[in-house]
């Protein structure tokens, strides 16, 4: 079968639904033999019989009770887009598809997604973790509804996306107790031969991270590059080493990993955007992920 006939399977779930082809002609207002007719029809395409009599009464068979499944979501997913398009409450949450670049710290992102859970209407937020150019496409796709990360679109992309910033902060340095006590003191060169735990080169933050310690001639030892930032925050926690991270969330960093702060460098700006395929967004929970960023998460300074 390579097409679904969805007159044939609008057919099949009324009677399914209604309990027999009596009961659904009323409903269709359609003759019994016609829907018979159609039902049958539908059998034949799948190659799976739907129905079994049992003394008068139709009763569905376990294929029957496994395509009345997909009927009923396919159906009720209809009723949803006309009602959304007509402006009616659909009752359903609002689904929220978020692509997130590897690299972005998820405190940063758990703070981003408040607002959209504090919307008026319900919503389901979808989370999608991946690399920058596999994102992109998603979105452009509409697999996605924004992507959240650390660079604007790469120049030269051939996707039409725009990105939006949410703004921006320095970067904090943070170690445990014993590292913290040993390097505090005469930073930032005391980060001179100490062991350090670092995003990969392909981040932005790695960038104006090499350029800083190049502008102080600081060399420190580099004991793990990591792309994702919570095994970054995980292993310095563990006492590995000393780990940076946006002074945005400095105290949510500081208490949910238990590490306290060796140091900051305000000259490196990390800056996070919201990419979407729209020039200006419309959709209420990525502007209300835009206002609270820019006015409560990164205030203007």
């Amino acid at each position: 079968m390579e097409f679904l006939n969805y007159h044939h399977l609008l057919y099949f779930w009324t009677v399914a639904k209604e309990g027999g082809v009596t009961e659904a002609s009323k409903v269709l207002h359609l003759t019994h033999p016609t829907i018979s007719g159609q039902i049958r029809q539908l059998e034949e395409s799948l190659g799976e019989k739907l129905f079994v009599r049992s003394g008068r009464r139709l009763q569905l068979t376990e294929v029957g009770r496994v395509v009345y499944r997909y009927a009923d979501e396919i159906f009720g997913l209809g009723r949803e887009l006309v009602d959304t398009l007509q402006g009616r409450p659909t009752g359903q949450p609002i689904r929220l598809a978020v692509g997130i670049l590897d690299v972005v710290p998820k405190l940063i992102v758990r703070r981003l997604l408040d607002p959209a859970f504090r919307l008026p209407e319900p919503v389901r937020v979808v989370c999608e973790e991946d690399r920058y150019e596999r994102l992109l496409a998603g979105l452009a796709l509409h697999e996605l509804d924004v992507v959240f990360a650390d660079a604007p679109v790469p120049s030269g992309s051939s996707l039409r996306v725009f990105h939006h910033l949410l703004g921006e902060c320095g970067l904090s340095f943070f170690a445990n107790a014993e590292l913290t006590k040993e390097r505090k003191r005469g930073f930032p060169r005391s980060l001179d031969g100490a062991p350090l735990l670092l995003p990969t080169r392909m981040s932005a933050t790695r960038r104006g991270l090499e350029q800083w310690f190049e502008a102080r001639k600081v060399r420190p030892n580099v004991v793990a590059e990591i792309e994702d930032s919570s095994l970054l925050s995980v292993l310095g926690a563990d006492g590995l080493g000393i780990f940076p991270g946006p002074t945005a969330i400095e105290k949510e960093i500081c208490r949910q990993y238990q590490v306290r702060v060796v140091g900051r460098a305000s000259e490196i700006q990390e800056r996070f955007y919201a990419v979407s395929v729209e020039r200006k967004i419309k959709d209420p929970a990525v502007i209300r992920i835009l206002g609270e960023a820019r006015s409560v998460l990164f205030p203007a300074r």
